[in-house]
């Protein structure tokens, strides 16, 4: 059951999306992606609903489409001895800001991002579905080496957090113009 609920949840994790005008939005979006791009590892918790207090260890890889605003993670989350793949990718379209599809999407075992944008620059906000299940993935860059994720589901009319993780890069890859340490 913990694997279910790693190939339907923890996939919201492998990522991290409003401005003045278009085109300042989308170079500060376009931006926001670099930023994402490398690797990152770290620790995360189921910290509600049935799993509640289940740890798990995520390691993924994120790059930027050619041509495209948006990014694309792979890797793979561990619970004790059982890994799940996880696979993201997340594309600029049209007035519905973000979307695309954790796995293999909601018609497989997986979700669909519905809409989503860019905060400030630092922080992307996800519309996640699948049948039912409607939530939304927050990550924030917190600083040049650190990710913050949380996912929430909505119960009844409120959302409720079950996912935390606290991603660390691991990588010596340039982020935009300004070179690593």
């Amino acid at each position: 059951m913990k694997r279910a609920i790693l190939s339907c949840v923890l996939p919201i994790m492998t990522l991290a999306i409003a401005g003045t005008s278009a085109a300042q939005a989308s170079e500060r979006d376009k931006k926001f992606f670099e930023s994402v791009q490398g690797e990152w590892v770290g620790p995360g918790e189921i910290v509600a609903g049935k799993y509640k207090g289940t740890k798990f260890n995520c390691n993924l890889s994120g790059s930027t489409p050619d041509g495209k605003v948006g990014m694309t993670l792979d890797g793979g989350c561990r619970v004790g001895i059982f890994t799940q793949k996880m696979s993201a990718t997340i594309e600029q379209k049209g007035a519905k800001g973000y979307q695309g599809s954790f796995l293999d999407g909601a018609e497989g075992k997986g979700l669909d991002i519905v809409s989503g944008s860019v905060v400030d620059g630092r922080k992307v906000v996800l519309s996640l579905n699948r049948k039912q299940l409607k939530g939304v993935m927050q990550a924030r860059v917190a600083g040049e080496d650190t990710m913050i994720v949380t996912v929430s589901v909505k119960v009844d009319k409120q959302m409720v957090p079950v996912i935390g993780m606290n991603l660390k890069r691991v990588d010596g890859a340039a982020v935009g113009a300004i070179a690593r340490k």
